[in-house]
């Protein structure tokens, strides 16, 4: 699942983030209420972690904006305030769910949990390249009908190239997409797995094509 994070406690949206992510979840980090709403306006991720109290534009403004314009997806408020009134101005304002800070981790990622199972399945489009096909909905690659094993964070990626249809896709955007916006991470580890996935998909005539400086196209025996 893809998370925007925001909080403008820098430790604490890492601490976040890196649990987050230890539980395969793809992580946006955002510390500033109005660079989260230009952000949330065009971003597709599945869940928001926002904190009330944020620079530029508070928790609860923001949370109203999205929910003006339509955005369902659910969000967990963090908040330090641990009056009554305060929750429910938050639970008002469109919140599923909130936690009073401090807070466990283990408790934040079973609100994540419980939200995830809310939410409604996705119409199941199988994305297709020469024999493998990808369900995102499941989160699985086939190659036929038999489900390949293939470790999470190569499958994001070759989630965001399969998505291409043969596109470049730059090596930040392989990056984002595979540990979110904002992740302290060196594009050098996509090196790594782009190696590691080409190798994988060698054998059902599937190549990663690489345009020196430009990025990444996931390309079919004959293509390219």
């Amino acid at each position: 699942m893809r998370i925007t994070v925001v909080e403008d406690n820098i430790g604490l949206a890492k601490g976040i983030a890196y649990r987050l992510q230890d539980a395969g979840h793809a992580v946006d980090l955002l510390h500033d209420g109005a660079e989260a709403d230009a952000f949330l306006n065009g971003d597709g991720s599945d869940l928001v972690i926002l904190d009330i109290n944020l620079p530029g534009l508070d928790g609860l403004a923001l949370l109203r904006t999205l929910r003006q314009r339509g955005d369902l997806r659910p969000v967990i408020l963090l908040t330090a305030r641990a009056e009554t009134e305060d929750r429910v101005r938050g639970l008002d304002a469109g919140a599923d769910d909130y936690l009073i800070k401090p807070f466990e981790m283990a408790e934040l990622e079973a609100r994540v949990r419980a939200l995830s199972r809310r939410r409604p399945a996705p119409e199941r489009q199988m994305l297709s390249l020469g024999p493998l096909r990808f369900d995102p909905a499941a989160r699985q690659v086939f190659a036929g009908d038999a489900p390949l094993d293939i470790p999470r964070r190569e499958l994001s990626m070759l989630e965001r190239l399969i998505s291409a249809d043969g596109r470049l896709v730059s090596k930040s955007a392989l990056l984002d997409h595979v540990y979110g916006v904002g992740a302290d991470v060196e594009e050098t580890v996509i090196e790594v797995y782009v190696s590691r996935l080409r190798a994988r998909l060698k054998s059902y005539g599937i190549t990663i094509k690489a345009q020196r400086g430009l990025g990444y196209q996931l390309l079919s025996e004959g293509e390219g």
